[in-house]
């Protein structure tokens, strides 16, 4: 059920969406616009947020005026060409969302209440998650935050890092509490969760605090389907095989 509060002036909040897609991509040239099941891969996520009830405007943040085009197509606005310093696989996500912000607020003076970092590479996130993130920042006005995550097949606690021409555990003692957590059973752990899709932020906390967590972060639950991320060619064949089966 759609459940939408005002804010303190009587309006109703506005909520960007900001869909990353730059050009470079390492592991897969132009990954962003690779076709997935007939559509380039960014257009996944864009129809998901164009079909999500809260979204007030929806934006493509892209250095490429080819994955821009391709973005109006799909039905998102490109006000902007991102610069090409916050296209780097160096530049994280906070640069380019307050980037976007930023420009609507210069140029446009709209300002949202909510924005949202919507990455082209997770073409199973479906409206219903993302409008769950905004719900909750709807809800609680004390959260931050929330996003979508799932829980995590490779426990922290047994996760190495290498030291010279040594393994260590990545996590010291002090924090496990175990002598060789690696030979503990994954049931005596406590349950590890892992960052997936959407995250919702509010306007204070992006452009104010730089943050894009906050001092309270909420969540949403997703199941291991929902939340796989496009990284390389295996995993644009594991998306086929899932899209075809769903289809069946």
């Amino acid at each position: 059920m759609v459940r939408i509060k005002k804010n303190k002036n009587n309006s109703i909040p506005k909520v960007l969406g900001v869909v990353g897609a730059r050009s470079g991509s390492k592991s897969i040239p132009y990954k962003n616009i690779y076709p997935l099941a007939g559509k380039p891969l960014m257009a996944w996520i864009i129809e998901a947020a164009k079909n999500a009830k809260f979204i007030t405007r929806l934006i493509l943040s892209t250095d490429s005026e080819e994955f821009a085009k391709i973005g109006r197509i799909y039905g998102a606005e490109t006000p902007f060409l991102r610069p090409l310093e916050l296209a780097t696989d160096e530049a994280d996500d906070i640069s380019y969302l307050t980037h976007a912000v930023s420009y609507l607020e210069k140029n446009e003076n709209w300002k949202p209440d909510i924005i949202l970092r919507l990455p082209a590479t997770s073409p199973f996130c479906s409206s219903e998650s993302i409008d769950a993130c905004i719900q909750i920042l709807l809800d609680d006005p004390k959260a931050s935050s929330a996003r979508t995550i799932k829980k995590t097949p490779k426990h922290p606690f047994k996760q190495w890092k290498i030291e010279g021409d040594e393994l260590k555990p990545f996590l010291p003692k002090e924090i496990t509490g175990l002598k060789e957590p690696s030979q503990a059973s994954r049931h005596s752990f406590p349950p590890a969760y892992a960052h997936v899709d959407v995250i919702a932020v509010r306007y204070n906390t992006l452009m104010k605090e730089g943050l894009l967590t906050g001092k309270r972060t909420r969540f949403v639950l997703l199941n291991s389907e929902a939340a796989i991320d496009i990284d390389d060619l295996n995993d644009f064949l594991l998306a086929e095989i899932i899209i075809k089966r769903k289809l069946s």
